[in-house]
């Protein structure tokens, strides 16, 4: 099975090829630029947000497809806040639901999101098994994974955002773009990240990039059985 695996920026399409033995190679592809590891995997650094994620995840998936060789599966990885205690830094998060957090409206009752305006939707679900495996492998907690396009720089917006998703255990600004474009491909999604920093106040000193980047790398290695065992049709 092909996978691509999307990651925001570089480094964290870095992190993830360190779990491969060589050296990544370059593809070009309209919008963006492959890096083909051993095994069948496809990295790929989609860029930061959900709208840039979902247009060159789509690209790569639309180039895939033409060239009669489609993914069987799409992953959105990389590095993410974590909800406090529940996902202590340096910690794997796996997805059971890729939500956006923030599409919808505002009212003088609340937030309301997309759905509940009558159209759209705001969260997509991972295949259950694939999940559980991950879980199995890698010691990653499974919970919501929440996609915002504006990080969380207050202890107000992350109690108000943990009481509209009280199972969100992360915030990243690119998973449910990712998971769109998939969709849109009939393509399923998984969604794995590890924690850099807590979500709140922005305190850089109390930030841990290297050490998420790291549990990443170690994940991966870790991952690859799974991937290339799971049978998409046993969901």
């Amino acid at each position: 099975m092909r996978i691509l695996v999307a990651t925001a920026v570089p480094v964290e399409r870095d992190a993830v090829a360190r779990a491969f033995p060589g050296t990544a190679r370059e593809v070009p592809i309209p919008g963006g630029t492959l890096h083909p590891v051993p095994g069948g995997y496809d990295l790929l650094a989609a860029g930061v947000g959900p709208a840039l994620a979902a247009a060159s995840t789509a690209a790569a998936l639309t180039a895939a497809a033409l060239e009669g060789a489609p993914y069987g599966l799409v992953v959105s990885a990389g590095i993410a806040g974590g909800f406090q205690p529940e996902a202590p830094l340096g910690s794997l998060v796996v997805a059971d639901e890729i939500t956006a957090a923030d599409l919808g409206a505002e009212t003088a009752d609340g937030f309301l999101p997309v759905t509940e305006l009558g159209f759209g939707t705001v969260t997509h679900r991972p295949p259950e098994t694939l999940v559980r495996a991950v879980v199995s492998a890698t010691g990653a907690r499974p919970g919501t994974v929440l996609t915002v396009s504006t990080v969380t720089g207050t202890a107000a917006r992350a109690t108000a955002l943990r009481e509209r998703h009280p199972r969100a255990l992360a915030e990243a600004m690119e998973g449910f773009g990712v998971a769109e474009a998939a969709a849109a491909h009939r393509v399923p999604v998984l969604e794995l990240r590890a924690v850099s920093n807590p979500v709140g106040p922005r305190d850089r000193a109390a930030w841990r990039i290297g050490d998420a980047l790291s549990a990443l790398t170690t994940a991966f290695g870790k991952l690859t059985p799974v991937l290339e065992s799971w049978n998409p049709h046993d969901q």
